[in-house]
């Protein structure tokens, strides 16, 4: 019989067999206070003179609410799905897949080959950047939510006009001196 001792592999790249796809959770991401209050601050200032400039162009009409700083504070969720495999010498290894994956990308018995990153915490397993499923043929990137997909398009461009207009703004004032 194998040794089960579950290892958590040092090297950037780890080649072995799927043992288990462990059941996922959900984890939260982090988001930096100081690039919220920034991107937050600037997109109020664009919001403000975009609503001042409806108001001159038709009256009546309103957009959505925008959303509030404790909702933007509250991080988005990802799934993080710890799998089991054993390396070329027979010892068992663990890492974190961060991220979605295909449901039919890893099967038990797959030859597989791990890029992985450690964490700060050498406590938790390292990371999973990518797996070429040597099986099937398959290069995989699971994908997270970043601060950017977060925050969204609406609000960034919003933060965009507010920084462009406040840097005007100053550019003018300071021309003025």
């Amino acid at each position: 019989m194998m040794n089960d001792t579950v290892f958590y592999h040092s090297g950037p790249i780890l080649t072995g067999r799927v043992v288990r796809l462990m059941p996922g959770y959900a984890r939260e991401m982090k988001v930096g206070q100081p690039v919220l209050v920034a991107v937050v601050t600037a997109a109020t200032v664009g919001r403000l003179i975009g609503r001042a400039l409806m108001s001159l162009l038709q009256s009546g009409t309103r957009g959505g609410a925008p959303r509030r700083f404790k909702d933007l504070r509250k991080a988005p969720e990802f799934l993080v799905t710890p799998l089991r495999l054993r390396d070329d010498a027979g010892r068992l290894c663990e890492v974190e897949i961060h991220g979605h994956l295909p449901q039919s990308a890893l099967e038990p018995a797959d030859h597989i080959q791990v890029t992985v990153v450690r964490p700060k915490d050498r406590a938790t397993p390292p990371k999973v950047e990518r797996i070429v499923n040597i099986t099937t043929g398959q290069l995989l990137r699971p994908r997270i939510p970043t601060l950017w997909s977060h925050l969204g398009p609406a609000l960034l461009l919003q933060a965009t006009l507010g920084l462009t207009l406040l840097g005007a703004a100053f550019a003018v004032w300071t021309a003025a001196r």
